[in-house]
């Protein structure tokens, strides 16, 4: 039962072929449907590690891992076929690739990066889980309002802007205080 918040990441990462297949064909139902699971998954596995101490190194790598590959490749695919504005996925996917390099960069000048993820990233992941369900939603159902749809990506916007800005924030200032030291 241990590892049962690794197997959820690792079922959200293989969840995304399916997820962007189902995109592509235009079965919008069965687009939320996986995208609901995927979302459960993410949530399920973080309680788990957390109630029951469940967590690992793998966990710790696997858990964003998937999140960012699952999220990234919707915006990509949803924004193809015109479902979610290209600046807004610019922005999104500019974020990822900026923590991205950030760690790998502070990894290599400064040592490992230990730390929990930021609020402000769990707040942005939850707002983009939030935007795609409800564009998904919207193509496959016309629901939520189209207000509601640009509310959520503004929302969305700002988040990834913040969350990206403290990312930035943070790993600048652990590496003047490394080199400080």
């Amino acid at each position: 039962m241990r590892h049962l918040p690794n197997l959820l990441s690792l079922l959200r990462i293989a969840l995304i072929w399916p997820i962007v297949a189902s995109l592509e064909q235009g079965a919008y139902p069965r687009t939320l449907l996986l995208l609901f699971i995927a979302a459960f998954s993410d949530g399920l596995d973080g309680f788990l590690a957390k109630r029951y101490h469940w967590t690992s190194e793998l966990g710790k790598t696997l858990d964003p891992l998937g999140d960012k590959l699952l999220l990234i490749a919707v915006f990509l695919v949803a924004t193809w076929y015109g479902l979610i504005p290209r600046g807004l996925t610019i922005v999104a996917v500019a974020r990822d690739v900026m923590i991205g390099f950030g760690a790998l960069i502070y990894r290599i000048g400064w040592g490992p990066v230990y730390g929990r993820p930021m609020i402000s990233s769990k707040i942005n992941t939850l707002l983009q889980l939030l935007y795609v369900l409800a564009v998904v939603a919207n193509a496959a159902f016309r629901t939520p309002s189209p207000g509601l749809l640009v509310t959520l990506a503004w929302l969305t916007f700002a988040s990834l802007l913040l969350s990206g800005f403290l990312y930035a924030r943070e790993f600048t200032s652990r590496a003047l205080e490394v080199a400080r030291a």
